[in-house]
């Protein structure tokens, strides 16, 4: 269980109301952490997936939060409007690669920048014609809320309702866990059952295999990984062949850390050349 508290996360239900900030240190207080983070912050007033790392974990979540999010929500306009109309006028302007502002109350440099949006669809709207359920997919650092005033922008006014998020990366409703079902669970840890909170976090070395590609390592290179050497080419074994920088690297089933590649091949090389360095290290995690 200590190995989970200081190495895990846990995917929270966000209700509307509290900051990000205020529901990781929730967290830590009730699980008697020394650090917490959450993964993409909420705005206060919106709701749904908000994944919290726990301890050590902390310094993965990088690797976690700049992943795809998806929304639902509510678009109220200004003045009655068609639902057809409106889903042309958004897919010719809000979907594909987009410049977006920050809003001016924002944690971000408020400076344009480039994001995707996936798909912004409108499902139903109500008798009005001026409230709209939409599901949105965008890239990570994409804010909804400005989405909806640069549309009211082109059609005389419109702004966010309610908005929940649905999915953050890997983490989706399906693991949700709310805060009254935490602390009942921490509870009972606390009297002596840690079964229900067990099933609550999810180990970081698990977590990182859904978002980084996986190399192994021989076992002799272990222990001078352990003491920041970096990682040599006749140490890594398996397949390489991978997309990306970063990768997780692993000793059968344990979690050694995360590295950044260098630009070598092991199949390429001849016997004479593994001493070449295959990666340096970002992050190594030994047991706690």
């Amino acid at each position: 269980m200590e190995k989970l508290l200081n190495f895990g996360l846990i995917n929270i239900d966000k209700p509307a109301g509290p900051t990000s900030y205020s529901i990781s240190e929730f967290v830590k207080k009730l699980l008697g952490l020394g650090k917490t983070s959450h993964m993409g912050t909420l705005d206060p007033k919106v709701s749904g997936v908000l994944p919290v790392t726990l301890g050590r974990a902390c310094k993965l979540a990088d690797y976690f939060i700049r992943h795809d999010k998806t929304y639902v929500g509510i678009l109220e306009t200004h003045r009655e409007c068609d639902i057809e109309e409106l889903q042309n006028l958004i897919d010719d302007n809000f979907v594909g690669k987009i410049r977006q502002t920050p809003p001016k109350r924002s944690a971000v440099k408020i400076a344009e920048r480039v994001r995707e949006v996936y798909h912004w669809t409108l499902t139903e709207s109500d008798a009005t014609g001026r409230n709209f359920l939409f599901e949105c997919r965008v890239e990570g650092g994409t804010y909804i809320r400005k989405l909806c005033s640069d549309l009211g922008e082109m059609i005389g006014g419109a702004h966010m309702g309610d908005l929940r998020r649905t999915e953050a990366g890997i983490f989706g409703e399906d693991s949700l866990v709310g805060l009254e079902e935490l602390e009942a669970a921490v509870e009972k840890w606390k009297a002596g059952d840690d079964k229900e909170l067990k099933k609550m976090i999810m180990p970081a070395e698990v977590a990182i295999k859904k978002v980084l590609p996986i190399v192994q390592v021989e076992k002799r290179a272990v222990k001078s990984l352990y003491v920041g050497k970096p990682l040599f080419v006749n140490d890594v074994v398996g397949d390489t062949d991978f997309d990306g920088d970063f990768f997780a690297l692993f000793c059968g089933k344990k979690f050694i850390g995360v590295y950044k590649r260098n630009d070598v091949r092991p199949r390429s090389l001849s016997p004479t050349e593994g001493r070449k360095i295959f990666g340096r290290s970002e992050f190594v995690f030994t047991d706690i």
